[in-house]
């Protein structure tokens, strides 16, 4: 590569500037220490170019320094938070690799252009609209109140997890937005740019379990209102190697095959089906409050009903021994988006736009949509005689061609819009990582949609304890090390900087090559973090038993365990071993892994 000294850069920008480049929207050109030389100004010209400033970032590449275009947006109240807020919402990078390594990018990958940046802070809520708006939301909150807490405790609960969870959803959606990058290729700069496929496939496999699991329910909430409206019209022999009906086996595939059709057509797709989703879920979760309350006359018993665990009550004193578990549980619901949250934040226009997108989008509408079925399941009561915490039913009972119309609508459009969103860009991207010059994004959400077909998903959700300590406690013992790798490696060792050359290069001098392309320390970091909650995992399967006290308690924190084990020991192996591991890059020779 052709180098340049840094007097020659400040000779070019001086001159760029004299050649008027503010028609481009880059009007101030300077050298910011260390390590970077950087083109900056407003983003919002009209007559901006992104190819052209990207070709006079080529052609001006520094020894020791990368130029980068930065598109700042002043003047935003949110930084007056000071360095916090300008670390938060710092400009976003607009730089395409060099030379990038043929089985290390397609066009799905290539990080995003501001001309394709069409996020706003609306289109992050309402993908969180579309996302909190389902049936496992719905009934999250009563399943709390089955395990002994009163409604206000089960809200308290969802709320405080989600508030924990919106944390690392914010940061690790930072570097999205910046360099315009998805999960997969941010994973590059701590698990090197072949180990990557390690933590991606991880998330991808867990997004397939979800995805099968909430079409499992969308298909069996259209058999179930099919079924009343026809008076049972729908039933039949159990199909043996299958566990259903076939009927219910149609409907599932039915359903199967609205979403597939919907992958295909791509990303922007998911995105409408976003924003006209949620406004019509929401007037639907209100329709039903009020229909419960105007019924009922009320919201029934349960809302009166005391916790189990106050004094006096049959579980007096035990409340932290299941509030813990819950917490965790609710903290994984969203584990799994924590962690491929830039694939959807690449399409952001600014870090404001997703950071309020998000901050407003995932604690306020999943603490009040839980507060919908705590609400109308109470109401149950009063109306029907017992309490009903799934919306299926509910919606069954209540009858009329035109209700069973609205009702299959409704849930199909809310678990679709969750399920698209949630379960399928992460494997599908996962698998585009494996080999992007033969897997497409399109190849890889319909290999997805496969996958969650075959596993028979109705066999995962058969129990709500097999729900909260199998599969949502056990993904997160998984998701919460990876995290932890994610955010101390972008934020805590990089300082947010990453090169984007480095991102997409087989180099070994490169910055993410480490050994042979797989970092070790990010590797290691991941089996320790996931060590601690083996035993605990193993016994609530059930494959042993006698398991020490200390170690089945701390499968209850699952993911904090993992996070915070597998974070610091990267952050030390790091330090320790990281410039021994690519000793040519530029990084290696910089602060990055020294201590202090």
């Amino acid at each position: 590569m052709v180098t340049r000294s840094v007097p020659d850069v400040r000779s070019i920008c001086t001159s760029v500037r004299h050649n008027n480049v503010s028609r481009l929207g880059f009007p101030e050109a300077r050298v910011r220490k260390p390590g970077t030389a950087r083109l900056t100004g407003a983003s919002e010209g009209p007559n901006t170019s992104s190819s052209m400033v990207q070709a006079f970032v080529r052609r001006a590449p520094v020894q020791g320094y990368n130029l980068r275009v930065s598109h700042k947006r002043s003047g935003s109240p949110c930084r007056a938070f000071g360095k916090v807020g300008e670390a938060l919402l710092e400009d976003i990078v607009t730089v395409q690799p060099y030379s990038p390594d043929p089985n290390l990018i397609n066009e799905d990958f290539l990080p995003t252009s501001l001309e394709k940046r069409n996020f706003s802070r609306w289109d992050i809520a309402a993908l969180w609209v579309g996302l909190v708006v389902c049936v496992p939301s719905y009934t999250l909150a009563g399943s709390l109140i089955d395990m002994g807490m009163s409604w206000m405790q089960g809200i308290f609960t969802i709320t405080v997890a989600n508030l924990l969870v919106l944390v690392p959803m914010v940061l690790n959606g930072h570097p999205g937005t910046k360099y315009g990058i998805p999960f997969p290729v941010l994973a590059r700069a701590s698990f090197g740019v072949w180990g990557a496929n390690i933590p991606s496939m991880m998330r991808g496999l867990v997004a397939c379990g979800w995805f099968g699991i909430q079409t499992w329910i969308g298909g069996q909430a259209i058999y179930t209102l099919l079924n009343a409206a026809t008076k049972g019209g729908l039933g039949g022999a159990v199909i043996p190697w299958l566990g259903i009906t076939g009927p219910e086996f149609g409907c599932f595939m039915a359903f199967w095959a609205v979403q597939v059709s919907i992958i295909l057509k791509g990303i922007e797709c998911i995105r409408l089906v976003e924003e006209y989703a949620a406004p019509v879920l929401i007037a639907m979760s209100c329709a039903l409050v009020i229909w419960a309350y105007n019924t009922a006359g009320g919201f029934g018993p349960m809302l009166a009903a005391p916790s189990q665990f106050a004094a006096g009550m049959p579980k007096e004193g035990q409340f932290l021994g299941t509030f813990f578990p819950a917490l965790t549980a609710n903290v994984g619901f969203w584990a799994t988006l924590a962690l491929n949250i830039p694939d959807f934040t690449r399409y952001s226009k600014n870090q404001e736009d997703q950071l309020v997108g998000q901050a407003v989008g995932l604690p306020f509408f999943m603490a009040a949509f839980s507060s919908v079925g705590v609400a109308v399941t109470s109401a149950t009561v009063a109306i029907f005689g017992t309490a009903i915490t799934d919306p299926v039913q509910v919606l069954a009972r209540i009858g009329g061609p035109a209700a069973t119309a609205c009702a299959i609508t409704g849930l199909a459009l809310a678990t679709l819009s969750t399920n698209i969103a949630a379960n399928v860009v992460a494997p599908a991207n996962a698998l585009v990582n494996l080999s992007p010059q033969r897997i497409s994004f399109n190849v890889g959400g319909l290999t997805t949609a496969v996958i969650g077909a075959i596993i028979m998903p109705w066999k995962l959700i058969t129990s709500t304890s097999g729900y909260i300590f199998t599969w949502l406690i056990g993904y997160s013992a998984l998701l919460g090390p990876v995290t932890g790798i994610l955010l101390m490696d972008y934020f805590v060792l990089r300082h947010r900087y990453l090169d984007v050359d480095s991102l997409f290069s087989s180099d070994p001098t490169s910055d993410y090559f480490f050994v042979s392309g797989y970092n070790p320390v990010a590797i290691g970091a991941l089996v320790l973090g996931v060590l601690p909650n083996i035993p605990g995992f193993l016994q609530a399967v059930g494959l042993v038993s006698g398991v020490a006290p200390m170690l089945g308690a701390l499968y209850n924190y699952a993911w904090f365990v993992g996070f915070t084990v597998a974070s610091a020991a990267y952050l030390v192996g790091m330090r320790l071993f990281g410039p021994s591991m690519n000793p040519g890059s530029q990084q290696a020779t910089t602060k990055l892994y020294r201590f202090g």
